[in-house]
Order: structure tokens, then sequence, then C-alpha cells
């Protein structure tokens, strides 16, 4: 189950949680102001899950045809 810890105590403990994710495997959600905003875990648990994530992605891509979108400048791209 993940433990949920706080931005402050995150950053004063980094080191112990990072020791814990390796060695226990555990994985922690770190909150901001009561919010989840990241998950701190093992590297190993999340590669396969990205990488079919990541051919899912470029297989769509590969599949989508190609728009002629004509000239267009940077800042047309933001909602004014």
């Amino acid at each position: 189950m993940d433990q949920t810890i706080s931005a402050a105590e995150a950053n004063r403990a980094f080191s112990r949680l990072l020791r814990e994710v390796r060695e226990e495997r555990r994985v922690f959600v770190v909150t901001a102001h009561g919010k989840p905003v990241a998950k701190i875990i093992p590297c190993d648990a999340s590669d396969a899950g990205r990488a079919s994530a990541r051919t899912a992605l470029l297989e769509r891509l590969a599949r989508q045809p190609v728009i002629k979108a004509g000239k267009w400048r940077r800042d047309e791209l933001y909602e004014r």
C-alpha cells in the first residue's frame, strides 16, 4: 500500500525515502497542501508500463495521417 507523505517531510527525509524505496520496495505519494503531486516508486516497477505506453503512442502516431497546417507562429498556439 502506498504511504502518503507531505512534500516538506519528503524533503527532510529524502535519503531515507530513497533507501526504503530501494531496499523495501515501498511506494510514497507526495502531497502538497493535502493533494497528491508525485509518486516515488522503484524504477523497475513502472518500466513495463512505461514501455508499453511508449509503444502504443508510437503506433498510434504512425497511423495518424499527416496534416498540412500551413505556416504558423509559436505565439499562435497559446490562448490569449
